[in-house]
């Protein structure tokens, strides 16, 4: 096993108010992987009166080492196999887990249909007090909360609402309010806010053989979608063609969406950037400047509406910094984790 215990690193000094602080990169030997690695393996976990299923990365550093527990939370249409590359590089310090959010991935829909965002949060509090509780090493400890897209608008809330449970919060291109809508989406937006054209959406996701929208997906997520490998593309079409044989994966979808532009108009403690200045954990932002759905420019504006937070902005790299650039991710994430000192 390689020696994966933390390098010493230097917290980067404190930004001038109102301007962004820097992160720091990680110099840790990183775990190794030869060649494609599968998803992780999971089970289902009751949550929020229904179960979620929770993939599990085991813990790989040294006896004896740092060592604490992540949750990682993914974007409006994800799954918890968005995390399989990050959460393995982290492996040398945290133990991670990444769930499907309630009908997404291997999830089932909600038991009253409700896909609000703040159901989502509910069901993500649930899973963290429980990976918290679990038996072992860290039982009982605050966890790493990280989120992307959705899950990042999801994982500050919570982190908002149980400080208790959070230790960091790492936030990836999240789904932050906006009231100038991305071209790629101001109509869709539109048309999901009116009454009944909801379900007439859900009828319509599955148009389209699976490889063309997994590679329509790519096109929008990535910055450039040439780096993703041919075998991760076989896997998302797998994925597609899952998502293809449940009855409410359209309704998850649609109903999820208009969930997060509902909840943009929300005002008073209800507001995400009004919950952001209340956060406490210790923060990383990431942010890929080539992001074509949630404007890079929110970046250092949320890096400095957040008490204690450090910014990374990848250039070249667009809304799922995870999966496109996870070693450059990571050394960010563990930079915030070294620099805490703790696990």
């Amino acid at each position: 096993m390689p020696d994966v215990r933390p390098a010493p690193v230097t917290a980067p000094p404190r930004a001038a108010p109102g301007v962004p602080r820097a992160a720091g990169r990680s110099g840790a030997t990183l775990p190794v992987y030869e060649g494609w690695r599968p998803p992780w393996p999971g089970e289902e976990l009751p949550a929020d009166g229904g179960t979620v299923f929770l993939r599990h990365t085991p813990y790989a550093g040294p006896d004896g080492g740092p060592r604490g527990r992540a949750l990682y939370v993914h974007g409006l249409g994800g799954a918890s196999t968005n995390w399989t590359d990050l959460a393995g590089l982290l492996s040398g310090r945290v133990e991670g887990f990444a769930l499907d959010l309630p009908g997404f991935g291997r999830s089932a829909p909600p038991a009253d249909g409700g896909y609000a965002v703040a159901r989502h949060v509910q069901a993500v509090e649930a899973v963290l007090a429980d990976v918290s509780a679990r038996p072992g090493p860290g039982a009982g400890d605050p966890v790493h909360l990280v989120g992307n897209s959705l899950g990042g608008l999801v994982s500050l809330l919570v982190a908002a609402r149980r400080p208790d449970l959070v230790a960091t919060l790492t936030l990836i291109s999240p789904a932050m309010p906006v009231y100038r809508v991305p071209a790629a989406f101001d109509r869709a937006i539109a048309l999901l806010l009116l009454p009944g054209i909801p379900a007439l959406a859900e009828k319509r996701v599955r148009l389209g053989a699976p490889e063309d929208r997994v590679r329509m997906t790519l096109e929008m997520c990535f910055g450039d979608p040439s780096r993703v490998p041919e075998v991760r593309l076989r896997e998302a079409v797998e994925e597609a063609r899952l998502r293809d044989e449940q009855a409410w994966a359209g309704r998850a979808l649609t109903r999820t969406m208009r969930g997060l532009m509902t909840s943009y108009l929300r005002v008073g403690r209800a507001n995400a950037w009004r919950a952001a200045r209340g956060v406490s954990a210790p923060a990383l932002v990431v942010w890929g400047d080539r992001d074509k759905l949630v404007d890079p420019r929110l970046a250092p504006r949320l890096a400095t509406t957040l008490p204690d937070a450090r910014l990374q902005v990848q250039p070249g790299v667009g809304h799922v910094a995870m999966m496109e650039a996870p070693e450059d991710t990571a050394r960010a994430v563990l930079a915030l984790l070294e620099e805490g000192g703790g696990a």
